[in-house]
């Protein structure tokens, strides 16, 4: 049966999709172990992330709303919707191109464990530095500031490396303070996701298989509930503490699979 499998990949989408510990990562590892069977893998993949992006929508549902409304008449609210798609490109553009390159050399479980290590060393280096954050609300977000972002995500195209991470170290950097980092970090997710998923389907449509609707169905409300709880948890964690921990994580991890590959 499919569906304790469905269910625990949605799970693994919605708890790592947000955090900086590589969703795509651990659902390479976590896949291998429970061998879920490939041909349903493409559709799956789709559908469990599409889960998670509506847990973002969910919770934010009233400042995207207000932001929406407010964009035709105010620069600023138009504005965050204008340079989330520039931050949005850079990923976009990168991948459109060399998809096929990343897909055939970059999916394997060594090169994740290497991108969970790297990413975690970077990670601890620059959470710990101190850095001027002059921007502590999304709606200051420069344009530089979000094409800096963008090149950023780039980088998480490596499977391991992790959007979030690359997106939140990105926003540090050029001087988010950490909840205004995150709080861009899901806001980009919603187009970034939203058009993965879109290529993933176009890509796999003559081989989709629905056949399961049930496993589909299971593993796309695990990922919506799982995020929902665990970004809920996650923003209330980054007003008080820092990544630090998720770093650590990921070292260990990444050490973790080396040893058993």
């Amino acid at each position: 049966m499919l569906w304790w499998k469905a269910f625990v990949l949605g799970v693994v989408e919605g708890v790592t999709e947000f955090l900086p510990i590589s969703s795509t990562g651990h659902l390479i590892i976590v896949s291998a172990i429970i061998d879920y069977p490939e041909p349903q893998r493409a559709t799956f993949e789709i559908f469990i992330q599409l889960g998670a992006i509506l847990a973002i929508v969910w919770l934010y549902r009233q400042h995207l709303g207000s932001l929406l409304r407010r964009a035709p008449r105010e620069a600023i609210a138009a504005g965050l919707f204008a340079k989330t798609g520039l931050a949005f490109l850079p990923a976009a553009l990168v991948g459109f191109f060399f998809h096929h390159l990343i897909e055939a050399h970059l999916f394997n479980p060594p090169t994740v464990a290497i991108a969970l290590i790297g990413g975690g060393i970077l990670l601890l280096a620059i959470d710990r530095k101190s850095h001027a954050s002059s921007t502590t609300n999304i709606e200051q977000i420069s344009w530089s500031q979000a094409a800096w972002i963008g090149v950023a995500q780039t980088i998480s195209l490596i499977p391991g490396v992790s959007r979030a991470a690359a997106t939140i170290i990105g926003g540090l950097l050029v001087g988010l303070n950490r909840p205004a980092a995150t709080q861009f970090s899901f806001y980009l997710s919603i187009p970034t996701l939203g058009a993965a998923s879109l290529f993933s389907f176009y890509k796999a449509r003559h081989d989709l298989a629905f056949g399961d609707g049930v496993a589909l169905a299971i593993g796309f409300g695990a990922a919506f509930l799982s995020a929902l709880v665990v970004v809920a948890a996650f923003v209330r964690f980054v007003e008080r503490h820092t990544f630090q921990a998720f770093a650590y994580y990921r070292i260990l991890l990444g050490l973790l699979v080396l040893l058993l590959v």
